[in-house]
């Protein structure tokens, strides 16, 4: 018999020292940013126009200033609220 699959398990350790983490906090208009980044001194929290795009650029530019700070990110995991009432 096949070992049990429970999809609330992580196949994968979490490395913090190569994984980026973004939580995106969402309304109709603006979306609140914040993450952990490697190489990084500080939490980084933008706000953004509700665009997907812009979300991704601002994720590529954290991974590229994680590069430059002598951190390579392999992972990014994202998390956001499902609602717009805070749940």
């Amino acid at each position: 018999m096949p070992p049990f699959f429970d999809a609330s398990k992580s196949l994968a350790a979490l490395d913090q020292d190569s994984t980026s983490v973004a939580l995106i906090e969402m309304s109709q208009t603006k979306w609140l940013i914040a993450a952990t980044v490697p190489g990084f001194e500080r939490s980084p929290l933008k706000k953004l126009h509700a665009d997907p795009d812009s979300v991704l650029r601002l994720l590529r530019r954290w991974r590229s200033e994680a590069i430059q700070a002598g951190r390579e990110v392999r992972r990014t995991v994202v998390a956001y609220e499902a609602g717009r009432d805070g749940f």
